[in-house]
């Protein structure tokens, strides 16, 4: 029986970075808070961190998706009337692309309603401005080869593998050679064997060692 291959894994969009912006609407403060986040764990521990550190606000309101392809995903109105808080702003995330995020949005109420419309569209201003305050970045996957050479021609393989274009991950010596780790984006592994046999006169060899992913920033959609 044939072993079920892996499944391709895809670029997906995320924040840059965690961070937190602030809007005013009739007096109400709405502070979110943004977060990249691996799984449903680490969503929520910074919910739980940031309902700690505002434990004097009215609401925490929150929202995270995680997983390829926006897979899991949760969202919490915190006692505003339901689906005034959580929902939209899920839908903010939803609508930008995003996965491994996680939003909570602090609401300090200023003393005037804003009715369940203008809840809606405060939260989900909320979350989208922060994150084009923050920014977004792209997540490509990329597939790790180790290359092994000897002492001798390391460093020019090296130094070819760095002009080429290729990612240095790491080196490691050893007593045999020197293993290079290179990032090679995993449509152009074959492409990448057929350099290397070339650029080394077949004297490097590639071995997969993995994969990872780069991040390359999204100029214009954050």
């Amino acid at each position: 029986m044939s072993a079920t291959p892996e499944p391709t894994a895809r670029p997906y969009l995320t924040i840059r970075r965690a961070g937190t912006h602030e809007i005013e609407i009739k007096k109400s403060r709405f502070i979110c808070h943004l977060a990249r986040v691996a799984d449903e764990e680490e969503a929520q521990a910074f919910i739980a961190g940031i309902r700690k550190q505002y434990w004097d606000a009215r609401h925490n309101c929150t929202a995270f998706v995680i997983g390829d392809e926006q897979r899991r995903e949760r969202s919490s109105d915190d006692g505003e009337p339901g689906g005034t808080a959580g929902v939209p702003m899920l839908e903010v995330l939803r609508r930008r692309g995003l996965t491994d995020t996680a939003a909570v949005v602090t609401r300090y109420f200023g003393g005037i309603k804003l009715g369940a419309g203008g809840l809606v569209r405060a939260y989900g201003s909320a979350v989208s401005e922060a994150v084009d305050e923050i920014g977004l970045l792209e997540r490509r996957p990329v597939a790790l080869l180790a290359v092994t050479a000897d002492h001798v021609r390391a460093g020019r393989v090296e130094n070819d593998l760095r002009a080429a274009g290729y990612a240095v991950s790491g080196l490691e010596y050893e007593a045999s050679g020197v293993r290079i780790e290179v990032g090679v984006p995993e449509p152009e592994v074959a492409t990448f064997h057929t350099w290397l046999a070339e650029a080394t006169g077949g004297t490097a060899v590639a071995v997969p060692a993995g994969r990872t992913y780069v991040e390359v920033p999204v100029r214009g959609r954050g």
